[in-house]
């Protein structure tokens, strides 16, 4: 890990990095608006490992995002040499995969004895801006929406409230990938501390299954000051939270297949060294 190269990746400026919360929600902000989150290697043919000095590699250095395992590793990894206290934790999506397992990695932070959630790996949406305070039954309002965790007998809920959604592109007014729905459960978790090898088969499951939404989609997403953009498949969209009181502006219209690379590298900054197959499948449960 070197800091330097990856502040620099990041642009963080901000050399006096102590570790408490302040510092945390600066990069926590500055990761998910420059490292995208995605899933492109699938579909082109490229294995995603768990190893860190792949993944470090891969998105500090290489012009590429990933997805929650390569996002949140990378992250862990930055806060560790920074010196915070960090626990990794796995949770379950649901509707997202087969909900039988934890899909979804992401991190627990101690900052003088107080516990707040970081992720800077679940894209478009549902992507936190800021680490959320672990505590339940508290409204915690960001641009994206309200986000608030709730406990049951030591499940945790993440959940989201956000905004009507205005898409100015009629043919596009009904699309499944638009999630304008205004509540969403995002995802539940306990507090049992995960390692990376706890990951290992499921990774691999998100990776091969046919029932996965990973392999039946294309996804590309980076958040931006005022909202996010995200490829899917050939659907290009950018969301402006909050563009009027109440609302959320979703500009979307169709990449042809010849272009989709040209509009990952100058929207995304993301650069394919294999050949991509677009895939955007419907999925049913």
């Amino acid at each position: 890990m070197n800091l330097t190269e990856y502040f620099a990746k990041i642009g963080y400026k901000e050399p006096n990095h102590k570790a408490d919360l302040k510092t945390l929600t600066e990069l926590h902000e500055h990761h998910i608006r420059s490292i995208p989150f995605e899933n492109l290697s699938i579909h082109c043919r490229e294995k995603i490992t768990l190893d860190l000095e792949n993944i470090y590699n891969k998105l500090v250095r290489n012009k590429r995002g990933g997805w929650c395992y390569e996002n949140n590793q990378l992250f862990s990894w930055v806060l560790k040499e920074i010196g915070y206290d960090v626990t990794y934790l796995g949770a379950k999506e649901p509707g997202l995969q087969p909900n039988c397992f934890e899909s979804h990695l992401f991190i627990k932070v101690l900052i003088d004895g107080k516990p707040y959630i970081a992720d800077v790996g679940y894209g478009i949406f549902w992507q936190i801006w800021q680490p959320l305070e672990l505590i339940s039954g508290k409204d915690q309002p960001q641009l994206p929406g309200v986000f608030r965790l709730d406990e049951d007998k030591g499940v945790w809920n993440l959940q989201k409230t956000g905004r009507r959604s205005d898409v100015p592109n009629e043919s596009f007014g009904g699309s499944s990938l638009l999630a304008n729905s205004l509540f969403k459960k995002v995802y539940s978790f306990t507090l049992v501390p995960r390692q990376i090898k706890d990951f290992t088969e499921t990774s691999t499951f998100l990776q091969t299954s046919p029932e996965s939404l990973f392999t039946n989609k294309s996804i590309c997403s980076l958040q931006a000051a005022t909202g996010f953009r995200a490829l899917i498949g050939w659907t290009y969209c950018e969301v402006t939270y909050n563009y009027q009181e109440g609302v959320d502006l979703i500009d979307v219209s169709t990449v042809p297949d010849e272009e989709v690379e040209k509009v990952l590298e100058e929207k995304f900054g993301v650069v394919l060294e294999n050949k991509l197959v677009s895939v955007n499948n419907k999925i049913h449960h």
